[in-house]
């Protein structure tokens, strides 16, 4: 195996004998094989795009669907993936039959990577992973482009879900999978790049429109992290349908309803707020659930990618499911929606019945729901404080938490910032700081947060219509610094939109990406002068001096 699409992996190099998150070496190498699969689908969906014969959204959201499966900590199911590329095969197969022999010919004789079978599809993947490209700087920017993907295909999916698509998502995954089988320039291929970053932007204001349209603007909202005495279901991942679907079939059972990591942001939205068994937030960031999921006593629902793997010293494995695209051996999956019809959660409210109550971790209540339109519900407040001076800086620091000691630095930061700066954020990124006692300034909490990691476009919506309000002509004039925690691809594709919107100077930790080359860093870097978090102290120094 070779894998380097997280922040952890081995060495800052590449995971080679098991990968950091816990993934396997065949777990690797099929997923490979689903991604070389997912590149022969686009490439057959381009041939009939170019004679005449577009395909149809179903296998956009197919492809998109597949690469959510193959993000970190989403599949770690060997027998599912194997279901992911028997699918992949059955669909190139029903493509193929809609094009002439001569151009399937053609194809076949134009691309070796291209098969219609794998007899043996185990040893097929070992050939035609990431080092299946020799040239680092052309396999960076490869890597780059499949990475960003993944990360918009998990934002379409989830908007999928609640019934917003767009032809042009669709069409864009399909056209940048393609490119990564041609000969491209490096101009091309960064141009590809870049276009990633404009889809990245119109894929997360879809899924905000459908998260939205849905459930309503996200309010300020006070959400408790305290435990109450009935037995519950801790719900985790980013699905918020599972979360209504759950919140419907558990009204009136007798179990409570908890949410964790990156689910906390459902707490903000006004059409949960009706449900009185939603008791609030319970544990912490994604890679602390060993030790949440075992004092929580309850049955625990993952939605999607966060799940890792169970030590063998914990209990909660009977106890713990799987859905959508998440997959972990051993664990029952709820299925699908199918006919229109609702996911069938019982098993999951009869497994906790039989629970304890939550062991109460701590108590109090935890401050969010500062999306776009509530932050600009509030924006004379915020211009008043700017331009009085009692809002020096906005300091974004949004993205995802993790594991390593050295993202420790994002708390320091937090904690040592200025009193006249107020911290911008979204994502599990929020868990380094987001119950410290900050403060506010002018009724204003120093710690605004905006919602799920997808809710960083709320960010960015805040960033542009700031630099309206102040007449600006670049969103880079204005009091804010991007100081970014990332972990896994959706991380990639919010970075990429960042780059595409013009911003510039962006803080990167706790690494910079091993799948980036230093010959492609440099380009990064002389265009958009992306830097390294460093020491706490000369960093604040420097953005509170914009640079």
């Amino acid at each position: 195996m070779f894998c380097f699409q997280c922040q952890e992996t081995a060495k800052n190099i590449g995971c080679t004998v098991k990968g950091m998150c816990g993934k396997e070496e065949e777990t690797a190498n099929l997923q490979d094989l689903l991604i070389f699969n997912l590149k022969g689908i686009a490439v057959l969906a381009q041939a009939l795009k170019a004679n005449g014969k577009k395909t149809d959204n179903e296998v956009g959201h197919f492809v998109s669907k597949a690469l959510f499966t193959t993000i970190t900590n989403a599949n770690f199911d060997d027998d599912s993936l194997v279901k992911w590329v028997d699918q992949s095969l059955t669909c190139k197969k029903a493509l193929s039959t809609k094009l002439d022999d001569d151009i399937l010919n053609t194809l076949h004789a134009s691309a070796t990577w291209f098969c219609d079978n794998v007899a043996d599809y185990r040893e097929k993947a070992k050939t035609v992973g990431v080092l299946a490209t020799e040239n680092e700087d052309v396999r960076s920017l490869r890597e780059l482009l499949i990475i960003g993907i993944k990360g918009i295909a998990a934002y379409a999916d989830h908007a999928a879900v609640l019934g917003v698509e767009k032809d042009e998502i669709y069409d864009f995954i399909l056209e940048a999978l393609v490119s990564t089988t041609q000969d491209l320039s490096v101009d091309e291929m960064v141009g590809m790049v870049m276009k990633a970053g404009e889809c990245s932007v119109t894929t997360m204001a879809a899924l905000d429109e459908a998260n939205t349209g849905a459930y309503g603007n996200p309010e300020i909202s006070q959400v408790n992290i305290g435990v109450a005495d009935n037995p519950g279901i801790l719900i985790s991942g980013h699905d918020l349908k599972d979360m209504e679907e759950l919140l419907k079939q558990t009204r009136g059972t007798g179990v409570d309803v908890y949410t964790h990591g990156e689910m906390l942001p459902a707490n903000y939205y006004p059409a949960f707020k009706k449900y009185d068994h939603l008791k609030g937030n319970y544990g912490s960031s994604w890679w602390k659930q060993n030790d949440d999921f075992e004092t929580f006593n309850g049955a625990i629902l993952m939605t999607t990618n966060c799940i890792i793997p169970i030590k063998k010293k914990n209990t909660y494995q009977d106890r713990i499911f799987t859905t959508g695209v998440v997959g972990y051996p051993g664990l029952t999956h709820v299925a699908d929606r199918a006919d229109g019809k609702s996911k069938d959660f019982s098993a999951v409210i009869d497994r906790a019945k039989k629970c304890a109550p939550p062991t109460e971790i701590e108590t109090g209540t935890i401050v969010g729901g500062f999306a776009h339109n509530q932050v600009m519900a509030l924006a004379d407040k915020v211009v008043d404080a700017v331009k009085s001076g009692a809002v020096k800086r906005f300091i974004v620091m949004a993205g995802c938490d993790g594991r390593q000691k050295g993202r420790g630095y994002f708390t320091e930061v937090a904690q040592k910032l200025p009193n006249d700066t107020i911290i911008l954020t979204a994502g599990c990124a929020k868990y380094r700081y987001n119950k410290l006692n900050l403060g506010d300034i002018g009724g204003i909490p120093r710690v605004l947060d905006a919602g799920q990691c997808n809710d960083s476009y709320s960010l960015a919506v805040i960033a542009l219509k700031l630099k309206e309000v102040f007449e600006l002509d670049d969103i880079n004039d204005l009091p804010i610094s991007f100081d970014i925690g990332w972990y896994e691809q959706k991380a990639v594709a919010v970075l990429l939109a960042l780059l595409f919107l013009g911003v510039k100077g962006i803080r990167l930790g706790p690494t910079l990406p091993a799948f980036v080359s230093p010959t492609v860093l440099n380009v990064l870097v002389e265009n958009f002068d992306i830097k390294p978090i460093g020491d706490v102290d000369e960093d604040i120094a420097a953005m509170m001096l914009g640079k």
